[in-house]
């Protein structure tokens, strides 16, 4: 059990009401060192934000959750997230490199040519064992935007494929669908890593980015049981199911190379083979024939004092999937991989 939950996955599957009081106060003293807001802004007068799925409605002189949207003098203000301003950071990542997807995607057999990796510095989650989390300490009051086109110019004869990620690419969907579109018109194939949070339009459109380039659209599916969820990352799971089901339903438009790709965190003592049964049967549902990538977990933000993923419960959880009806399935980050428990 992570000390910082006070809650193990038990207690969430058990008692999910009681248990979640505990885990809520574990999502405010996480955000709170950087300026975050520590609730959905729920103004009954708000400006409602419609870009995922926490729906904010921001009062005067709040933030949206992901900290790029305010209200100022009665008006919604984009702080970073649209064409003109993204704030982000790229870098070239020579081919083939560790995406989620390197097993099945096309670009694992570019050698000599590399992937545009854009790192979205702003997310619609709070998980507590982000991976990535240093982007907390990037605030849109520090400048350094790039527009869409700007990032697009980055893109040389060497660039086969971009992938958006972070972070999430969904707080910042609308400079990520233009910078998308002005690297397909330079013959890049656009792919997305995302918890699957934007709003179902948008999601649409980078779904389509994504079949018409030769890229994929990979999906980080932390848990299916809904109290771990919101234990584990501050937020509902029922949107990012919907997104992804409907993603899913174009995956026979072009499954190879596949355009829809799935993933989870082997999260120790919370996403354990159980879990990830439930989350497969639900993909397998849908198609048992998306792939689908289980990772390592390595100490971390907030939940840094549970140890790596055992070898032992990443091959559980692999049996987990197959049998769940998966014909598709791989432990990703083995190096990471601990005896521990």
């Amino acid at each position: 059990m992570a000390a910082v939950l006070g809650v193990c996955a038990e207690c969430l599957r058990a008692r999910p009401r009681e248990a979640l009081v505990e885990s809520e106060g574990a999502h405010v003293r996480a955000r709170r060192p950087f300026g975050l807001p520590e609730a959905t802004p729920n103004s009954p007068t708000g400006f409602r934000c419609v870009l995922c799925s926490r729906q904010c409605s921001i009062a005067e002189g709040e933030r949206g959750y992901c900290g790029l949207r305010t209200v100022r003098n009665g008006r919604l203000v984009h702080l970073a997230g649209v064409p003109g301003r993204g704030m982000l950071e790229w870098y070239r990542d020579p081919l083939p490199t560790n995406c989620v997807a390197d097993w099945v995607c096309a670009g694992s057999a570019q050698r000599g040519f590399h992937n545009l990796a854009v790192f979205y510095e702003a997310c619609t989650l709070d998980c507590l064992f982000c991976q990535n989390w240093h982007f907390r300490k990037r605030r849109p009051e520090q400048g350094g935007f790039l527009s869409a086109e700007q990032l697009a110019a980055v893109a040389n004869e060497r660039t086969w494929c971009v992938c958006f990620f972070g972070g999430d690419p969904a707080a910042q969907m609308p400079h990520a669908l233009a910078a998308g579109r002005a690297l397909a018109r330079r013959g890049v194939a656009v792919c997305w890593e995302t918890a699957g949070t934007s709003h179902p339009k948008l999601l649409d459109q980078a779904v389509e980015l994504s079949l018409v380039t030769g890229g994929c659209i990979k999906f980080d599916l932390k848990a299916y049981d809904p109290a771990i969820y919101r234990a584990l990352t501050g937020a509902s799971h029922e949107a990012v199911f919907e997104n992804f089901a409907r993603a899913a339903a174009r995956f026979r438009e072009r499954p190879e190379p596949p355009l829809v790709v799935a993933s989870t965190l082997l999260v120790p003592g919370y996403v354990d083979a159980a879990e990830v049964g439930r989350i497969a049967r639900f993909i397998a549902e849908l198609d048992p024939d998306i792939p689908y990538a289980l990772l390592g977990f390595a100490p971390q933000f907030a939940m840094n004092d549970l140890p790596p993923t055992s070898l032992r419960h990443a091959e559980e959880a692999e049996r987990a999937a197959r049998a769940a009806g998966l014909r598709r399935v791989r432990i990703g980050n083995r190096h990471l991989l601990g005896r521990d428990y």
